[in-house]
C-alpha cells in the first residue's frame, strides 16, 4: 500500500503533526450552563487524538460571545481548569489541540444573554435564523449595534480568552472569523453598515477582525495561531455583495501576520462545495501559511488536493462524530460508521462517545484488502 502524504508528518510552524487529517471544530452543546467541559469532552477528544490536530469546539471567549445552549467557554478559571483535564488526554495520547475563540454576534438571542440583554453586532440588522436556547430554538431579534468606544474591551475578551487557552494547555488557538459570526459580521456588508471608521470600504471592515488577529497573535505568536473563513457560505443568514475582492485583501493582510494556517470553508457550509463563481480554495494563492481546506471532502478529494498541493491539511467535521478512528480508517480505506444527527446537539454519552473504534481484527483485514 502507497501511503498518501495525507497520512504522513508535517510541521504545523513549531509543532509536528503526525499526519495532515485535521478534526473540525464541532458544535456538540455538552458544555454545563456555566459553560465548563466535564469528564464527557475529556473521553470524546482522547478518543479522537489520533487526528494530525484537533481543533476544539468553538468557544465562548465571553458571556456576551455565547450564542447556543451548553456550549463551552474560555474566560473563567473553572472552564480552564476542566479544558486542561482535555488538553493533558489528547496530549497523552500524542495529540496536538488547538482551540477556537468565538464570539457570535448577532447569533444569539437575549435568552442566552447575561442579563436578559439584547445580542451585540456590527449594526442593528436582523439575521433570518433560530438561534438554539435551554428552551428549543427561537427567532433571533434585532441585535444593538456595538458603539466604536466598545469595540477595544471585546479585543481585550479575546486576548484574555487566548491567555486563559495556554493556561489550558492548548498547542494553539483558531479565530474564528466564518460562519456569520461576529467577526464575519464585521467583514461583510450584509451585516455592517456602519458609517464610522469600521463600516464602508474594505479596509474599514478587514479593521476590527485585523485588531483581534493582532491582540491574539501578541499573546501567542502568529506561528501558533490559525483563522477560519468562510467567503461565500451563507451561513447565519450572512452574504456579501462581492466577497472575491474582499476576502482577497483580507487574506493578503492574514499572511503578512504570518499565521500558521488558513482554514478555508470551501463554498457553503454543509451543502455545495462550488456555488459561486468566486472559488474560496483560490485564496491560497495569497497566503503563506499552509492552506486547510474544509467542506465535503472524502478520502478521493483529500487525497487528491494533497498529492497535488491545492492543500496541506485537510479539515473533517462530521466524519470525527461517529469515526474516532477516522485516520486509520481513511488511511486503509475501510468504510466509515453513519452518524446519528439526532443526537449532534446536547444530550449525553449517546450519540458522543458510544461510537466504536475498528477491531485489531477489522483493521487487519481492510489493510491487508487496501
Amino acid at each position: 500500500m502507497v501511503q498518501s502524504k495525507l497520512f504522513q508528518p508535517v510541521d504545523l510552524g513549531p509543532i509536528k503533526l503526525a499526519n495532515r487529517v485535521v478534526m473540525a471544530p464541532l458544535t456538540r452543546s455538552r458544555a454545563n450552563e456555566a459553560g465548563v467541559p466535564n469528564d464527557l469532552h475529556v473521553e470524546y477528544y482522547r478518543q479522537r487524538a489520533s487526528a494530525g490536530l484537533i481543533i476544539a469546539e468553538a468557544t465562548n471567549i465571553s458571556p456576551e460571545g455565547r450564542g447556543y445552549a451548553w456550549t463551552p467557554g474560555i474566560f473563567s478559571d473553572e472552564q480552564v481548569a476542566a479544558w486542561k483535564k482535555v488538553t493533558d488526554a489528547v496530549h497523552a495520547e500524542g495529540g496536538k489541540m488547538f482551540l477556537q475563540l468565538w464570539h457570535v454576534g448577532r447569533v444569539s438571542h437575549p435568552d442566552l444573554q447575561p442579563g436578559g440583554a439584547l445580542p451585540v453586532a456590527p449594526s442593528a440588522i436582523k439575521p433570518q435564523m433560530q438561534a438554539f436556547t435551554a428552551n428549543g430554538l427561537k427567532d433571533a431579534e434585532t441585535p444593538r449595534a456595538l458603539e466604536r468606544d466598545e469595540l477595544p474591551r471585546i479585543v481585550a475578551d479575546y486576548a484574555k480568552a487566548a491567555e486563559n487557552a495556554k493556561a489550558a494547555g492548548f498547542d494553539g488557538v483558531e479565530i474564528h472569523s466564518a460562519n456569520g459570526y461576529l467577526l464575519d459580521q464585521f467583514l461583510r456588508d450584509g451585516a455592517n453598515q456602519r458609517t464610522d471608521d469600521y463600516g464602508g470600504s474594505i479596509e474599514n471592515r478587514m479593521r476590527f477582525p485585523l485588531e483581534v488577529v493582532d491582540a491574539v497573535v501578541k499573546v501567542w505568536g502568529a506561528d501558533r495561531v490559525g483563522i477560519r473563513i468562510s467567503p461565500v457560505s451563507p451561513a447565519n443568514d450572512l452574504r456579501d455583495s462581492d466577497p472575491e475582492p474582499l476576502f482577497t485583501r483580507y487574506v493578503e493582510e492574514l499572511s503578512k501576520r504570518k499565521l500558521v494556517y488558513l482554514h478555508v470553508i470551501e463554498g457553503a457550509t454543509r451543502t455545495e462545495r462550488d456555488p459561486h463563481a468566486f472559488k474560496a480554495w483560490t485564496l491560497k494563492d495569497h497566503f503563506d501559511g499552509l492552506y486547510m481546506g474544509n467542506n465535503r471532502y472524502d478520502r478521493e478529494l483529500a487525497i487528491e488536493r494533497i498529492e497535488t498541493d491545492e492543500a496541506d491539511l485537510i479539515c473533517f467535521g462530521r466524519p470525527f462524530i461517529s469515526n474516532p478512528d477516522l485516520v486509520a480508517r481513511l488511511e486503509i480505506n475501510a468504510p466509515l460508521a453513519e452518524w446519528d444527527e439526532a443526537t449532534f446537539y446536547g444530550g449525553g454519552k449517546e450519540g458522543y462517545l458510544d461510537y466504536p473504534a475498528l477491531s485489531e481484527e477489522e483493521r487487519t483485514r481492510y489493510a491487508e484488502a487496501a
